[in-house]
């Protein structure tokens, strides 16, 4: 299994790498079109969909971004459709964490598909577009995901019930615990300054995102990356509680060793968005 990991990992940073860093945000653009376009298959074959309507859905999902890319909007400011969707998740993630996994067969198939949808594309889109802003910030928005889990791993393994008596979610995700989230938010924290920091000393062509936050007050940098660290671990606990209603452990074998496509972005598709949403208002 580990083997299968690296191999993995190696090959998806092959692919990953070069792209991010190509002069033109082109390839990476068409990089993350197949990405999403996978992330619309495994949707579909988790709501019991055949494989030829979930390939009609992640064809939907990249035919979707590639309109947008068509028409222009990689480099458009789209303030509504970030406050929107930060609204949906926000309200959204907390309305379905309270019903629990015994809530999500009740919303009509139709409307849980068509979220789906609409979710990878906007989460396209906004990853996209930071793209387009410059390397420096899509990777900050990128490694606070990434920090955010190894943080809230590490912390969870060392404090884990030292300070709270219940889990975070025990019926959706029972290894996450509270005090696992406060050492992601911290981490994230520390990251964020150090990020500022560097930006400053090296005079950074591109902004990272902690610097915009930073630019508009050292209070707007801490909530702001509270905020979407807490959300990472919202996108993190839905695709959770899909993949126990429907009854599968990996939204697929795409990734050998890792799972599926949305096993690795859960936490990246709500935080994308609201990181372009606190940038943009």
């Amino acid at each position: 299994m580990l083997k299968q990991r690296i191999i993995t990992a190696l090959v998806l940073l092959a692919i990953l790498l070069p792209a991010l860093f190509y002069p033109s945000p082109a390839p990476f653009c068409v990089v993350m079109l197949i990405v999403i376009g996978a992330a619309g298959w495994e949707w579909g074959r988790m709501h019991g969909y055949t494989q030829a309507w979930a390939l009609f859905l992640g064809a939907e999902c990249m035919a979707l971004g590639a309109l947008s890319w068509w028409l222009g909007l990689l480099g458009e400011p789209l303030p509504m459709l970030w406050t929107v969707t930060g609204a949906a998740w926000v309200l959204g993630g907390a309305a379905l964490l309270r019903a629990g996994v015994a809530g999500w067969p009740r919303v009509p198939r139709p409307v849980r598909i068509t979220g789906g949808v609409l979710t990878l594309w906007v989460a396209w889109l906004a990853i996209c577009q930071a793209r387009v802003l410059g390397i420096n910030y899509l990777l900050s928005v990128l490694l606070l995901v990434w920090a955010a889990d190894v943080f809230a791993y590490f912390a969870g393994r060392a404090f884990g019930l030292r300070f709270t008596r219940g889990k975070l979610a025990p019926s959706i995700s029972p290894g996450k615990s509270w005090e696992g989230v406060w050492g992601g938010m911290a981490g994230v924290a520390v990251l964020a300054l150090a990020w500022v920091w560097a930006d400053a000393s090296t005079q950074a062509a591109v902004a990272s995102l902690y610097t915009r936050l930073a630019a508009r007050g050292w209070w707007l940098l801490l909530l702001g990356t509270v905020f979407l660290t807490a959300m990472s671990v919202v996108g993190d606990l839905v695709e959770s509680l899909v993949k126990r209603s429907v009854g599968v452990k990996d939204s697929s074998t795409l990734l050998p060793g890792h799972g599926g496509v949305l096993d690795r972005i859960d936490a990246l598709l709500p935080t994308v968005p609201l990181a372009m949403m606190l940038v943009s208002l």
